[in-house]
């Protein structure tokens, strides 16, 4: 690992548990806001209640020629605060993640895992509460039908660049994808985004009309033309 890559991996270590506090539709505005494309479209999680956040640690797979596939056991080098990034190429005819998995990972302490594709054995992630990300699920092994292409390389996840030790933020609405090297920027400015959407909602909650309330705390100011939700 170079110098670069181990302050910025530090850094975004450091920014994790501001992460856990934000919502991907607060970190949608705020990536809009910056013009960075970060939302994975199509990746959602096994049980809306799911939540993670943490660092990319990349995998792309690829299909199988004469050999025969690997799948790798990656998953014993990972961590707290790592999450599996699994690029499959939108695959749902074979499964890149299932029960051995799971578990192993649970017992790691690993945040969670995103796969470009299905993975299987969802009632272990379900019982666990371990965090799955994907397009879906489906029981058929990807075993000799696909193979690891290389590991900790840039991959494509719902049609996103997501590279090592970028964050990754989850929860009911989606996935949203933070390049490293802007964390900091994206962070705050999803906190000054949310900080003025709760002020509004209390405002409406004390009676008064979204309208008055929107304009009190400079609301299309903080979306810059981007929108907002609404």
């Amino acid at each position: 690992m170079s110098a670069t890559t181990e302050t910025e991996g530090t850094t975004a270590a450091g920014l994790i548990p501001r992460l856990r506090t934000l919502t991907t539709s607060g970190v949608s505005d705020a990536l809009d806001r910056l013009g960075i494309a970060g939302q994975a479209l199509g990746i959602a999680p096994l049980d809306r209640s799911f939540r993670l956040a943490g660092r990319a640690w990349t995998l792309r797979y690829g299909p199988v020629g004469e050999d025969r596939g690997t799948v790798g056991d990656y998953i014993d080098d990972l961590g707290i605060d790592d999450v599996v990034v699994l690029d499959n190429q939108g695959r749902l005819d074979a499964t890149v993640w299932g029960d051995l998995l799971t578990v192993t990972g649970h017992r790691r302490g690993v945040a969670g895992t995103v796969i470009d594709g299905v993975c299987r054995d969802v009632d272990r992630s379900l019982t666990l509460g371990y965090p799955i990300f994907a397009r879906g699920n489906w029981m058929r092994t990807g075993k000799d039908r696909v193979r690891v292409e290389a590991t900790q390389v840039p991959v494509s996840i719902g049609g996103i660049r997501v590279e090592p030790g970028d964050l990754l933020l989850g929860d009911g609405d989606g996935l949203v994808a933070i390049p490293a090297a802007r964390a900091e920027e994206v962070l705050a400015v999803a906190e000054e985004i949310e900080r003025a959407e709760d002020a509004i909602r209390s405002a409406v909650e004390s009676g008064s009309s979204l309208r008055d309330a929107r304009v009190a705390n400079h609301y299309h100011d903080l979306q810059h033309g981007s929108g907002g939700r609404r």
